[in-house]
């Protein structure tokens, strides 16, 4: 039994990194394409947003010297790489693909909208959407939420390479204490770093709930969408 029909996934740009720690890990990519199949096999609608830190993020770029507007559309870019590495590798082993830009850049994917990333979705194609909000000053966590409240999805299945949101960093303190849902409200006045503000408060406004989980082990994905209990879900 499936818990959700229609879903926006959020993966790491960082992640996507794998072992190598910058760039696409091709085992990493084939892993999450795997596991994508494995779900888009079952009718599940999926709309996807990666981040782009493996590549380039703008508020490190600010930190170096760049203008913190070239530097933030520098980082959409590494979106639009990570996303037609996906999209590539999800057509190797025959799932449909379409990859959405949020500025326009024909040929390299279709100028995003609504209703054609919808269509999209009930096509039975997963629709990657890149390129953030198309804004500066915002984080793909933001453009995560956007997005998947615009396409009227059901959850935000938020993957890292952590197993949920704990009550500070599990990798760096070993007494952190993991939660099993926590409220938006909580998180803000916890200021735990789970995304940004923005994205918090879109979710929270328009009740999109949010399950932080550890996309980097082999069949997390599936188990979330069947219900299991593992990750955190986070709520109004």
């Amino acid at each position: 039994m499936l818990k959700y029909k229609r879903i926006l996934l959020k993966l790491s740009g960082e992640s996507l990194a794998g072992t190598k720690g910058y760039g696409i890990d091709e085992n990493r990519l084939n892993d999450y394409a795997v596991q994508i199949k494995e779900i888009a096999e079952m009718g599940i609608q999926i709309a996807i947003v990666i981040g782009g830190g493996n590549i380039f993020r703008g508020l490190s770029g600010a930190a170096k010297g760049f203008d913190r507007v070239k530097g933030d559309q520098m980082g959409m870019l590494a979106t639009v790489i990570n996303s037609l590495a996906l999209a590539s590798t999800l057509q190797q082993i025959g799932v449909k693909a379409k990859v959405f830009t949020a500025t326009r850049m024909e040929p390299v994917g279709r100028f995003y909208s609504k209703e054609e990333a919808i269509e999209t979705l009930e096509q039975g194609a997963i629709a990657i959407v890149s390129g953030g909000t198309g804004n500066p000053f915002f984080t793909t966590d933001s453009a995560s939420a956007l997005r998947g409240i615009e396409m009227e999805t059901e959850v935000m299945l938020k993957g890292t390479r952590v197993d949920g949101i704990y009550t500070a960093d599990p990798e760096k303190d070993p007494d952190a204490v993991k939660f099993h849902d926590i409220t938006y409200d909580e998180i803000y006045r916890r200021g735990l770093k789970i995304m940004d503000l923005t994205a918090t408060a879109l979710a929270k406004d328009n009740n999109l709930p949010i399950i932080v989980f550890d996309m980097d082990t082999p069949g997390n994905l599936k188990k979330v969408l069947a219900g299991e209990n593992i990750g955190t879900l986070v709520h109004n």
